[in-house]
């Protein structure tokens, strides 16, 4: 007897790679985002839009993307979902405003809807029973990779395509708060504290330069004890709102005149001293760039080029002075472009691989067939409409779709928000930033393994109800305990540590809902599938906004801790909530047949 062939495990590596593919364009903005918000000179609610608009448009392609999948097969629909992704992400790289931004990222976001949901139809014609819950995790553990890769390769590409030769003058948008910066800038009077550095980039300034920053400084000054007082005194909302709009503004030539005494600065003095005791201030920035600091190294070896002496100095001035735009924003335009086109290659591999059964499949001998299909109940293919009274009317589904929601709205902190967090409250520099931000990812990608194994054996001892619902339900607690954590630590290091406990819990209980699915679909599992993820990515689509009252324009500590408070509640709310789906009961079982929508 022939042996079976494996051109199962082809498909699923196939999927592994489009899943792998899709987190990797779906998030990679999430880490550039700062450079995207600096160079188009975007707003905190603009952002906000662009984090969200993205699951808003993927929560309503989610059932007619998995319908579609059901009704023309994962082959055809799967290239063109990868396809149309990936052409809008690359578009993404030449976005020259706001409202082509958003609209590029909207695209993206129908590109990608009906994908999982595809897939998982596709895994259920391809998967032998027993082992569904490990293809599943193996797919969306791809994505998982794709989260770790995101953040650390997209930091090294924006490095790379930001070359030596990079302009680094600075002009007037490069100065992001002038304002705090002039005030930061100019000595304080009388000026008898130790050296800073700050203060030596003050003494590199020209006299015209100096006389702006102190006139400008001390009108900002001024505002600032008037704002302190009033908030001590505390004094109404009306009368503080009436004195944050009264916050003084440099004009457009006061910008532009800082913006060029700083450039002389960067282009003719030496911003980092050589002197030991002077660089003493210098050496205890936090964020200073590697490559910064390679520079320095190598400058204590040899005469730098003109053009490595301008390149440090705008880094460490950048380092200095958060107010200051970073060099590096020229280079996340030919990463999303790269990306993109990296993605239609993924399109054409995925045509070329897949068929969307085994019977098609000229590659599967009879064995294999038999043993996928082993076990098994016959299921007719869903040619007709979306069961929509059917999906409606599941109490497991609507339980599960809010597990979801308030889950994908606690987790999305993770990959949209942490990079931010990094830099703001803990002023880690891009290199660094990359890799703390994809060490979280890192436990997802075990949780997601790990996942399988769970509900396929708690499946086996305790049955559908239980093996399903127990792992959604747990690890939604674990995750909230995790996010508790993070109250009490001030280190970034200690903060991953915690942030991939998050990620780690939050995977270990998605297998489990991707299995439950396929449980209840029958041959509707890409409409099952498509239903919960719109519900889970409308949670993502009202995160970012959620996240943007907490945390405002200028978040401290306390605005992050309020956020990880929210988070850990959502947290709570979807254990409780998975705690009572029923995987036992099939969708199409509920109701006599019915006329579709």
């Amino acid at each position: 007897m022939a042996k079976p062939t494996n051109i199962r495990f082809v498909i699923i590596a196939v999927s592994v790679l489009m899943s792998t593919i899709l987190y990797l364009d779906r998030f990679c903005v999430s880490f550039a985002e700062r450079y995207i918000k600096e160079d188009l000179g975007l707003s905190e609610a603009s952002m906000a839009w662009f984090s969200g608009i993205f699951f808003f448009s993927y929560a309503l392609g989610q059932v007619p993307g998995g319908w579609l999948g059901d009704r023309f097969g994962s082959r055809l629909m799967l290239a063109i979902y990868i396809l149309t992704w990936s052409l809008f992400t690359a578009l993404i790289g030449v976005a020259s405003g706001v409202a082509m931004l958003l609209a590029m990222r909207l695209g993206c976001g129908l590109g990608q809807a009906g994908a999982y949901p595809a897939a998982g139809s596709l895994l259920s014609k391809w998967v032998p029973l027993a082992t569904r819950g490990i293809a599943s995790s193996l797919v969306v553990l791809g994505g998982r990779l794709g989260a770790v890769i995101a953040p650390f390769l997209t930091g090294i590409l924006i490095v790379a395509f930001t070359p030596l030769g990079t302009p680094v003058d600075l002009d007037a948008r490069a100065l992001l708060k002038p304002e705090k910066l002039v005030s930061r800038l100019a000595p304080p009077e009388p000026s008898a504290l130790a050296p800073t550095a700050e203060g030596h980039v003050w003494s590199l300034l020209s006299p015209d330069g100096q006389t702006l920053v102190r006139e400008s400084a001390g009108k900002y000054r001024q505002w600032e004890a008037r704002l302190a007082q009033a908030v001590k005194d505390k004094k109404p909302a009306s009368d503080l709102d009436q004195i944050r709009k009264a916050e003084p503004a440099l004009s457009a030539a006061e910008k532009s005149e800082l913006a060029a005494a700083l450039t002389t600065v960067i282009k003719e003095m030496t911003v980092y001293p050589t002197d030991l005791a002077a660089a003493e201030p210098f050496s205890k920035l936090k964020s200073m760039e590697l490559e910064a600091m390679t520079l320095l190294d190598q400058r204590g070896k040899r005469d730098l080029t003109d053009l490595e002496k301008h390149r440090l100095n705008r880094l460490v001035l950048e380092s200095v002075f958060p107010e200051v735009g970073k060099v590096y924003v020229r280079g996340w335009r030919p990463v999303l472009i790269l990306y993109g086109v990296v993605g239609l290659l993924v399109a054409a591999v995925f045509f070329f691989f897949f068929r969307d059964t085994p019977r098609e499949h000229p590659w599967c001998n009879a064995e294999e067939r038999n043993l996928i299909e082993a076990g098994k109940p016959v299921t007719s293919e869903a040619k007709e409409g979306i069961p929509l009274w059917r999906l409606v009317s599941n109490f497991s589904l609507w339980l599960s779709s809010i597990s979801q929601i308030t889950t994908n709205a606690a987790w999305l902190f993770l990959v949209t928000y942490l990079a931010r967090f990094l830099l703001e409250i803990h002023q880690v520099p891009i290199y660094q930033r990359s890799i703390m931000a994809m060490i979280p990812p890192l436990g997802g990608i075990a949780g997601m393994y790990l996942g399988g194994w769970l509900t396929d054996v708690l499946t086996r001892s305790l049955g559908l109800r239980w093996g399903r619902g127990l792992p959604m339900s747990l690890t939604r607690f674990g995750a909230a305990t995790a996010y508790v954590a993070c109250l009490f630590l001030n280190d970034p290091w200690l903060a991953t540590i915690a942030f991939t406990f998050v990620f780690f819990f939050v995977d270990l209980g998605v297998s489990a809902t991707w299995a439950f699915c396929q449980d209840v679909g029958g041959k509707h599992v890409g409409s099952v599938l498509g239903w919960g993820n719109m519900w889970g990515n409308f949670g993502a689509f009202a995160a970012p906004f959620a996240y943007n009252m907490v945390l405002g324009n200028s978040p401290g500590a306390a605005e992050y801790n309020t956020m990880f408070l929210l988070c850990a509640g959502l947290f709570v709310v979807s254990g409780l909530a998975a705690l009572g789906i029923d995987a036992s009961k099939p969708v199409m079982a509920q109701h006599p047949p019915v006329t579709e929508a």
